[in-house]
């Protein structure tokens, strides 16, 4: 069986690894680790939760010189929700070693503290290419000692329209350079890229993961006109702390968790519309389960970082059998059980044949009629969250909120859930119950010596 300790790494990152319970490497990192810390290029095929941030990030870490202080990785994502759980990753692997700094570059948020940032120096920069390509533009960004750059889902990036911005970002950094690109698919653009921007790369290519065993799925043919219904009839049945509903469209997320919500779900739309504070809000809000139901597009089918979810409902079938794939393996994760659940009308059935000439075999179809028939039966969060008006730029951490609440605020440390701690504000959970007296604590109380405002979101 394979272990880390079969690879060449220092003892430093050994020791962190262990610390953060890293105790065998997953299959890509098995493949492509080795690679990366050779200084090869390579493009490896990578879904969701297969470990690959770990497999391109434990050589972006090892090969950083300190002393260095100039950009010496760059590591390019498709979405900002990606780019802070990619930064986050490393500033962890970062603990192996001293005095290395990790920056997140991306849009939805004012440029001009990025600029301050960026002339105090960084090691590795984390970001999406729009934002990236701005800082090229306006100088304040240089990738001239650039040796590593990462391409992280990079079919993804592409499918969002960013192929000009990634190649104008690549003629910015040096040629003689690793280039390491990440894919979950294998479409002819992501071929051209690597054979454009990359030498020789080693294909690391996985086999396709099989259907996960702790995933139940089942599909329901309903009328276009009972979909609401039936995702209200799952809640109630299922009573689930979280679940993800996916619609394929903007306004379709919107108008359901309108509809749910006013049956009284707790219910929460993501799409690419929201401004960036109320993405960070929302993902917040359905990480830290506050929110029951998390109504997206497609954005949330990779790289959000959502652990435990015991149902997925497609409000309807996806178009391509690649993606179902991707939205239902964000359930039965981590040896907990997990059902992925599918309503399709009629005129939709194309797209479950389709799916079932994918997987070479029949789908699992459900009654529909005692299912419509389901009292809706509303299940309220278990938390709810408080929104501090101050963040990393004020040097708040999550433990001065935890002992503000815990210390003189009197609640129990069970009573408060997770932390989040932005550049200009902070989400804590706090259990329902407690949620009155944790706000008046705050309000009233001092977070590190200073009254800070707050609210209930």
């Amino acid at each position: 069986m394979p272990s880390f300790k079969d690879l060449e790494l220092s003892a430093a990152m050994q020791a962190n690894l262990a610390r953060l319970g890293f105790t065998e490497p997953t299959d890509i990192q098995t493949r492509a680790l080795p690679h990366c810390l050779a200084g090869q290029d390579v493009i490896a095929l990578a879904h969701t939760g297969s470990g690959k941030t770990a497999a391109f990030g434990i050589g972006l870490i090892e090969h950083v010189k300190p002393k260095q202080f100039s950009v010496q990785s760059l590591v390019l994502c498709p979405t900002r929700e990606l780019a802070d759980q990619v930064a986050k990753a490393l500033r962890e692997l970062a603990r192996a070693r001293d005095n290395i700094k990790i920056l997140t570059l991306c849009g939805g948020v004012s440029i001009g503290p990025q600029i301050g940032s960026l002339a105090h120096g960084a090691h590795i920069v984390v970001g999406t290419p729009g934002r990236i390509a701005d800082h090229l533009q306006k100088g304040t960004l240089k990738l001239d000692r650039v040796h590593t750059v990462v391409l992280d889902e990079a079919d993804r990036m592409l499918d969002m329209g960013f192929q000009e911005a990634v190649e104008n970002i690549l003629s910015h950094a040096p040629a003689q350079r690793q280039t390491l690109l990440f894919s979950a698919t294998w479409p002819e653009s992501i071929r051209k890229l690597s054979a454009g921007f990359q030498r020789e790369p080693v294909d690391v290519r996985a086999q396709t993961e099989k259907m996960n065993s702790d995933i139940a799925e089942v599909f329901y043919e309903i009328s276009g006109t009972q979909r609401t219904r039936a995702i209200v009839a799952l809640l109630s049945q299922h009573q689930p702390t979280s679940c993800l509903v996916f619609c394929a469209m903007k306004h379709q997320c919107d108008e359901l968790a309108v509809e749910l919500s006013q049956q009284g779900f707790s219910a929460l739309a993501l799409h690419g519309d929201l401004e960036q504070r109320d993405r960070d809000s929302v993902l917040v809000r359905f990480a830290n389960q506050s929110c029951q139901v998390l109504v997206a597009t497609d954005v949330a089918a990779r790289g959000l970082d959502i652990k435990s979810l015991p149902l997925v409902v497609n409000a309807e079938p996806a178009g391509d059998p690649e993606i179902h794939t991707h939205r239902i393996g964000r359930t039965g994760r981590a040896g907990e059980q997990g059902l992925a659940v599918t309503l399709c009308s009629p005129s939709q059935g194309h797209k479950i044949n389709r799916l079932e000439s994918e997987r070479g075999a029949t789908v699992i179809w459900g009654d529909s009629g005692p299912l419509l028939g389901t009292v809706p039966k509303p299940m309220k969060p278990l938390m709810k969250t408080l929104c501090i008006a101050s963040g990393r730029k004020e040097k708040l951490r999550p433990g001065d909120v935890m002992g503000a609440l815990t210390g003189d605020g009197g609640l129990p440390g069970s009573a408060v859930g997770k932390i989040n701690v932005f550049e200009f504000q902070c989400f804590v959970a706090v259990e329902s119950r407690h949620a009155g007296r944790a706000l008046e604590q705050l309000e009233r109380g001092k977070v590190k010596g200073r009254n800070l405002r707050a609210r209930l979101v």
